[in-house]
Parts: structure tokens; sequence; C-alpha cells
């Protein structure tokens, strides 16, 4: 079996039309203008660069497993809560319950260390308790279009 790699989107540009589809069928309800469209340009851009905003991406040889992004902001209602987000964590329905959200949360959260991030953020609707497990701390509640989410930091080291 194929070792399953985490690499930057910059490596697999292409597959960014993909990773958007993703993200919008998974998180699109919890933005207000958040398209396919503006979610497809977003991660484009995130395939110009290594550094942030970027996303990383686990491949198992040419097939994409899932991915996750560190972003500036993730919802505009939260812009005042933090400015380094880790965002849109997805592993595809066939690769879960293997680790791979554990691995790409841990390569995301040591490249924030190696970017100097101080402090990151995420918001997640029903996964605190798998973000707990990995230190991340909670830092209250907040809603988005109705949806309630959890706050949650890590300090990266």
């Amino acid at each position: 079996m194929t070792p399953v790699e985490v690499r930057f989107l910059a490596d697999v540009p292409g597959l960014a039309p993909i990773l958007a589809r993703w993200h919008h069928a998974q998180w699109g309800g919890l933005y207000t203008d958040w398209t396919l469209e503006v979610a497809t340009d977003e991660l484009i851009d995130h395939a110009t660069r290594r550094a942030m905003p970027t996303t990383l991406v686990a491949m198992q040889g040419d097939a994409p497993l899932g991915s996750v992004s560190l972003v500036l902001e993730d919802a505009p209602e939260l812009r005042d809560q933090g400015d380094a987000w880790l965002a849109s964590l997805y592993v595809v329905p066939e690769a879960r319950g293997q680790g791979l959200g554990v691995r790409l949360v841990r390569e995301l959260v040591a490249f924030a260390a190696r970017e100097r991030v101080e402090r990151l953020w995420l918001f997640t609707p029903d996964h605190a308790a798998f973000y707990a497990r990995l230190g991340w701390r909670p830092q209250g509640s907040a809603k988005l279009r109705g949806v309630p989410v959890q706050l949650m930091d890590i300090v990266p080291a």
C-alpha cells in the first residue's frame, strides 16, 4: 500500500477545485457569501504559496484523501477573535477513522509554529472533543448563521 504524504497544495495545485467542492459541500451553509466560486478562488490562491495562508493536502499516490488550511480569517463574524485559524479540516469518508485528521491537524500546528504563529484558533460545530484530545483549549462559543460553534485555541509549539 502506498504511504500517505502530507504536501502543500502548491505541490498539487490542480486539486484546488476538488478541495473547494469538498469544503463548500461541508461548510457552505455556515457562511453568507461563500459560494463554490469563492471557495475555489481561495484555494487557487493557496496553491501559489507555502506560507500562510495556505493548505496542506494528504495524498496517497495521486489521490487526495483530505486537507486542512491555515488562514488569516475563517469567518468575518469572528475576525476580532484571532488572526490565524485552522480551517476546513476535511477527510474523505472512506479514509476516516485511520488517524488522518489527527495527522493533518498536527502537521498544520507544527507548520504554524514554524511560521511563528503565537496563537492558532479554530471553530467547530461538533468536533470539540476531537480537538481537545489534541491539546486545543475551549475559548467560548459563537453562532454562525444560527449554528452554534465552539471556539478553541492552541499555542503552536
